[in-house]
């Protein structure tokens, strides 16, 4: 799968960005309506941990995007 580097705000509770909110993608606005589905995935060779979220949109859309927690950087799958 590609994924594609976005810019997202989200809501930070007890950890630093918990969940979308809202997120750029090719200079679109786009807002999450609701998160449908969470989960996180770790890699215990590379210790990498990523938490994905499956997401609805103000544009009818859905998106599979999530975050590196080691770069806190986002990315979205590209369709």
């Amino acid at each position: 799968m590609l994924y594609e580097n976005i810019r997202v705000i989200a809501y930070s509770g007890y950890r630093n960005d918990e969940s979308p909110r809202v997120f750029s993608m090719n200079d679109e606005i786009i807002t999450v309506v609701e998160i449908l589905d969470r989960w996180i995935e770790e890699s215990l060779h590379s210790r990498m941990r990523k938490r994905f979220f499956i997401v609805k949109t103000n544009n009818k859309q859905q998106y599979k995007i999530y975050i590196d927690e080691k770069t806190s950087e986002w990315f979205c799958e590209k369709k």
